[in-house]
């Protein structure tokens, strides 16, 4: 089981940015694939970005462009840099290991929430 602690979020206006931050802890963060998800309020979870081990990214089609994801292996941390944000982005954000599409692989953190004013 791998623990996230996840930061970084605030109220910001429409067409600001922000940086999250996810520590994970566990020995074995620098192979896994780790992902980015929100939650807004009366929504279900989405996943919004992943990178793999490698440093490869993939990114949901409502963020690209304007969300960045990388990690530090070395202080087992994964970035969420989200620029451009609209109301819409408006949500909790969690980090995760992810299982295929649907499932994770670990418990959620208490996520860091992320408010945009118009």
């Amino acid at each position: 089981q791998v623990h996230f602690v996840e930061s970084g979020g605030g109220l910001v206006q429409a067409g600001g940015s922000l940086r999250l931050s996810c520590v994970a802890s566990g020995s074995t963060f620098s192979v896994d694939t780790i992902a980015w998800y929100r939650q807004a309020p009366g929504k279900q979870r989405e996943l919004v970005a992943g990178i793999s081990s490698g440093g490869g990214p993939n990114y949901a089609d409502s963020v690209k462009g304007r969300f960045t994801i990388s990690r530090d292996n070395a202080k087992n941390t994964v970035y969420l840099q989200i620029s451009s944000l609209k109301p819409e982005d408006t949500a909790v954000y969690y980090c995760n290991r992810p299982r295929g599409q649907r499932f994770v692989a670990d418990s959620w953190g208490q996520g860091t929430q992320v408010t945009v004013s118009s």
